[in-house]
């Protein structure tokens, strides 16, 4: 499960604007590489809507089926924000419809003592009749 979080307004090349939605994952337990002591944290990730900014509001705390992953992309600079330090990326957190170690596939269940009826089945609101 994910959590929207937030919301921002982005600019396309257009200069016309639309809305993403910022969400979260579950908590995960990391273990500092530096001193060696866990610590709590969650992936974020932004999805790109079609929502304006009222409905992006209203839509902040609601929770959706899905996942965060890690994907490899092609490097880019990213600023630290409480050291300002600038490091090279080469990879992001992306939102996935999928749960982690489920398969999403739609099971069909048809009961074998289903039967269809031809006289309940109308055409242009009237019954379709068979002769016995």
């Amino acid at each position: 499960m994910v959590t929207i979080i937030n919301y921002k307004q982005r600019q396309k090349e257009d200069g016309s604007t639309f809305y993403v939605l910022e969400v979260q994952g579950g908590i995960e337990m990391v273990m500092s590489q530096a001193t060696g002591q866990f610590y709590a944290t969650s992936k974020k990730a932004s999805i790109t809507s079609t929502f304006d900014e009222l409905t992006c509001q209203a839509l902040i705390g609601t929770q959706m089926q899905g996942s965060i992953s890690k994907q490899e992309c092609e490097p880019y600079e990213y600023t630290v924000k409480d050291t300002g330090e600038v490091i090279i990326l080469h990879h992001r957190f992306v939102y996935s419809p999928k749960e982690p170690g489920k398969e999403n596939t739609v099971k069909q269940q048809v009961s074998s003592s289903f039967a269809s009826d031809i006289e309940s089945f109308s055409r242009n609101g009237k019954h379709l009749l068979t002769e016995a």
